[in-house]
C-alpha cells in the first residue's frame, strides 16, 4: 500500500504534528515504508509459536494475593489534615 501526500497531510493533522509542505513527500515515503514492512510481517507463518513478552525467558515477580487491612492506620492518618475515629474527615459537599 502506498501513501500519497494528501493522506500524509491528513495523518499529520490527526496526530497534531506540524509538518511543512516540502516535508510531506518524505513523510509519505516513510509511512509507505512502514506499511510495506507490516505487510511483510503478515506473511510470516506464526502458527504454533507462543506469544512472548521478551526475547529472554523470564517470569514476572508475583506476590501473595491476600487481603490485608494495611496494618498501619495510625501512620496513614498521621498526614491527614483532619482525622476522626480512624477515618479521613472531609467537608460536606452538597449541590
Amino acid at each position: 500500500m502506498s501513501i500519497d501526500i494528501d493522506t500524509a497531510r491528513r495523518v499529520a493533522h490527526l496526530a497534531r504534528i506540524a509538518v511543512k509542505e516540502q516535508d510531506l513527500p518524505a513523510l509519505a515515503d516513510e509511512l509507505s515504508g512502514m506499511l510495506a514492512f507490516m505487510e511483510q510481517l503478515n506473511e510470516v507463518d506464526v502458527d504454533g509459536i507462543e506469544p512472548m513478552t521478551s526475547v529472554t525467558p523470564m517470569r514476572l515477580k508475583r506476590r501473595a494475593d491476600v487481603v490485608t487491612d494495611g496494618g498501619m492506620p495510625d501512620k496513614v492518618l498521621s498526614n491527614a489534615p483532619d482525622a476522626r475515629e480512624g477515618f479521613f474527615a472531609v467537608p460536606k459537599v452538597m449541590e
